[in-house]
């Protein structure tokens, strides 16, 4: 493990409250990425055009995340996208306040036009179906804070191919990632759904993340940490070359 960062401990302080959510965050881009800098997020003029575009005050959270690291794509943009302030609508059923997209267009995240008023509101889904009227708003996480911590984590899992991999998964890989990495203390979800969970694990210098059971990915802090965990997960590893 990283001796230089306790990513267990920060993770776990980082889910209590926002602002332990965005000291992991810098915590987890400066050990893991590359440190956070003054001009990596938009400024509060930029929010606040925003705000008088849409007609809305924004969340806290919001406010916060955008101002923090809303310009910094790789900690939140190489698969999915993050809307930028001038980018952000409501939906067309005048639900939700739209901030993010699945990068074929296929999901959105939103936060309820009702709920724009808390601090740290809840983040929903919305599929995009081709039968519109079966489209619904459906929990993800419980808190914007929470959020931007899993969009800074599943992000990390995206970037160059030589420090990250994919794997489909059988029972067996499914075990050893249990047996071999640690469970990291981050709630389940989406939130309401019983027949889905995403996990996060941490192996030596190895972020892992289990889409309940189907997929792991995998993100190492350099190419040989990703090299040993391929070794103690054996599989067909997307990006595995050797």
């Amino acid at each position: 493990m990283t001796q230089s960062f306790d990513l267990v401990g920060s993770l776990a302080r980082g889910i209590e409250s926002r602002g332990g959510a965005w000291d992991f965050i810098r915590d987890f881009a400066a050990h893991w990425v590359s440190p956070l800098r003054d001009g990596d997020g938009w400024l509060e003029a930029e929010v606040a055009a925003a705000e008088e575009r849409l007609g809305v005050r924004l969340p806290a959270a919001l406010r916060e995340a955008y101002v923090l690291l809303g310009r910094r794509p790789d900690l939140t943009s190489n698969h999915d996208v993050l809307l930028s302030p001038a980018e952000l609508y409501v939906d067309d059923g005048k639900e939700a306040l739209v901030f993010r997209h699945e990068n074929q267009g296929a999901a959105s995240w939103g936060i309820l036009l009702d709920s724009l008023q808390d601090e740290d509101p809840a983040v929903l889904i919305r599929s995009d179906l081709a039968d519109k009227t079966a489209e619904r708003w459906e929990g993800w996480l419980e808190r914007l804070s929470l959020c931007f911590v899993e969009i800074v984590l599943s992000e990390s899992l995206n970037a160059d191919a030589e420090l990250c991999d994919f794997l489909d998964t059988d029972d067996d890989s499914v075990e050893l990632l249990q047996e071999k990495c640690l469970q990291l203390p981050f709630p389940a979800y989406p939130v309401g759904d019983k027949d889905y969970a995403t996990r996060w694990f941490l192996g030596p210098d190895v972020l892992l993340r289990d889409d309940d059971g189907m997929a792991i990915l995998a993100r190492g802090r350099t190419e040989d940490d990703l090299d040993r965990i391929r070794d103690l997960i054996p599989g067909d590893w997307l990006n595995d070359c050797r």
